[in-house]
């Protein structure tokens, strides 16, 4: 599987504006099937508790709200490339006329 980082690099999606390729990419997301949701809904799981986590321990080290913020601050580098790349598949492909 092919990991995409941003929208440009997807094959489906070269050569459209931003917001094309986003309602573009919005409308394969909804044909995702229930495992590939469940795998991206338990991802997103993964990367999230871990931050609520350290958001708790703030009372005892007030450090640990630096390390939440910086997960949250990967969740988009984490869980939008491999987003993208379960939903690449359900993109039709370009027409010539597009």
């Amino acid at each position: 599987m092919t990991f995409y980082f941003s929208t440009r690099h997807i094959p489906a999606l070269k050569g459209l504006p931003l917001t094309e390729r986003v309602k573009r990419l919005h409308s394969a997301s909804k044909q995702l099937s229930v495992p590939e949701k469940t795998l991206l809904n338990v991802l997103k799981l993964l990367v999230i508790v871990p931050a609520f986590a350290f958001i708790l321990q703030t009372a005892n080290n007030w450090t640990s709200i630096l390390w939440a913020g910086l997960v949250f601050l990967c969740y988009p580098l984490i869980v939008k490339p491999i987003q993208h790349s379960i939903s690449a598949k359900y993109l039709p492909p370009l027409s010539e006329k597009e």
